[in-house]
């Protein structure tokens, strides 16, 4: 009853005008159709049925409300559907209706039948998402900006690397849903208990027959209670959910006024406060975690569905259907965000220079450490880098300045009483080693964030290179 405005807002707009209740009636139908067809191909009804039956119920207005009534006392929506559409049929094809074929085989078929066109829709947003990813990788490939690690700041990175990180995520996320877009969602048709009912040998023809029929994979057995095609589907949707929601909880946190990296897409009326003018609120990494949030509970249940009795699901077939659909429709309205965010990111880099610098450069004490370490051993190296990280800080001076002052002028520069002490011992056991240190140049260049930043530029060439297979 709240959908509207709390249920659809997360999911694709474009997705929803496909799913409607009469879109499902339909997929409900074109099975039925292609079950006559299939067996009118056997000699199984007499000819011209299948044409007879689509002029009859194709333009049918079916009663959705009716057939929501009949859900509630028939356990699925296949009941009422097939009661509505035996009704509006003459009764020379009456005995031709849904011969064969049980509930589930209409339900499970429909829903394939209907989710795969959105597959492509998704795919199609992925390669967006791909191509916007490695255009910024490119452009960034060298733009350096502080990594972090349990949300405080560790060692540079570059931007390049970082969305090269959510870029192969997403590729791989879309190419195990490619895979079982290209296997096909399978048909359902076994009747009644799953082996053919009446029809002996003729069934898993008829099986194939109707796949054909409907553009969907024929599977090896009919499966109504082994729930893998599902399963397998979902935890796909699943990982897609996952790589989106890992760039729009990066991109989300960059965002943030006292980091201010990156900015989402301006659009009018997009992103804005009810109550505070000056906020620019990152709407869109909202918008795609709430769907990835939701999906990943839709995923829980229909994993706990896997394991169906008998020949017929309890309950537990029962409850995939919303799951599922929903999931579809979340992944696609999450993927629309994703590529327009990635499409039209703000990057800033004079404010991940500024972040580089925020702690005077002491982000730099890791290699400033290790080229010390061979002239002063590790432990006095890892102390005074340390040492001129906080009176940098401190005194709100350049890391460079003060390790130079510290290493090469026996601390002589340094104005802290605190800071004075802490350098006297540093520079007493560092002369000893005096010919050994490194010079003023190698101490600056060893705090210059653009030289340390690991195998950044490496990452993003061999990303593009496998991105681009």
């Amino acid at each position: 009853m709240t959908a509207a405005l709390l249920s659809h807002p997360c999911m694709s707009q474009e997705a929803l005008k496909d799913c409607r209740d009469a879109d499902f009636i339909a997929a409900m139908l074109a099975f039925e159709l292609a079950l006559v067809r299939a067996q009118e191909r056997i000699g199984a009804v007499p000819p011209g049925t299948a044409a007879d039956m689509a002029e009859r119920l194709e333009h049918h207005a079916f009663d959705v409300a009716e057939l929501a009534r009949g859900v509630a006392s028939g356990g699925n929506p296949a009941i009422p559907f097939v009661k509505a559409g035996r009704g509006a049929l003459p009764d020379h094809l009456k005995r031709y209706w849904h011969q064969g074929a049980t509930s589930q085989d209409v339900v499970d078929s429909a829903l394939m039948h209907l989710l795969t066109p959105r597959l492509g829709a998704i795919d199609g947003l992925l390669e967006r998402c791909r191509t916007a990813g490695m255009a910024l990788m490119q452009a960034h490939a060298d733009t350096p900006m502080v990594g972090r690690t349990l949300m405080q700041q560790a060692l540079p990175i570059t931007f390049g690397a970082k969305v090269a990180q959510w870029t192969v995520g997403l590729e791989q996320a879309r190419r195990r849903l490619g895979e079982v877009a290209d296997q096909g969602l399978p048909v359902q048709f076994g009747g009644a208990v799953g082996v053919h009912s009446g029809w002996g040998d003729e069934g898993m023809a008829l099986m194939q027959a109707i796949a054909q029929e409907l553009g969907l994979s024929c599977p090896i057995l009919p499966w109504h209670t082994n729930r893998q095609p599902i399963h397998t589907l979902q935890t796909a949707l699943d990982a897609v959910a996952g790589a989106v929601e890992n760039l729009a909880l990066d991109v989300s946190l960059l965002t943030q006024t006292e980091v201010g990296e990156v900015s989402e897409p301006s659009a009018p009326g997009m992103g804005e406060s009810s109550s505070m003018p000056h906020k620019r609120n990152p709407v869109r990494c909202a918008l795609i975690r709430s769907s990835a949030r939701r999906l990943h509970g839709h995923t829980s249940v229909v994993m706990g569905a896997v394991a169906q009795p008998l020949e017929r699901g309890l309950g537990e077939w029962h409850a995939e259907w919303v799951p599922l659909t929903e999931s579809v429709l979340l992944v696609e309205g999450a993927l629309e965000q994703a590529a327009v965010l990635l499409e039209g990111l703000e990057v800033h880099p004079e404010r991940m220079a500024a972040n580089l610098a925020v702690t005077g450069g002491a982000i730099m004490a890791e290699p400033v450490a290790r080229l010390l370490t061979p002239s002063l051993g590790p432990e006095r190296a890892k102390a005074l880098a340390a040492d001129a990280a906080e009176q940098a800080r401190q005194q709100g001076r350049r890391y460079a300045d003060v390790l130079v002052s510290l290493v090469l002028e026996g601390g002589d520069a340094v104005n802290s009483d605190a800071g004075a002490g802490a350098s006297t011992a540093a520079s007493s056991q560092a002369s000893p080693h005096a010919s050994t240190l490194p010079s003023a140049e190698a101490i600056r260049a060893a705090t210059d964030p653009a030289l340390y930043i690991g195998s950044s530029k490496h990452q993003v060439r061999a990303a593009l290179e496998w991105l681009q297979r």
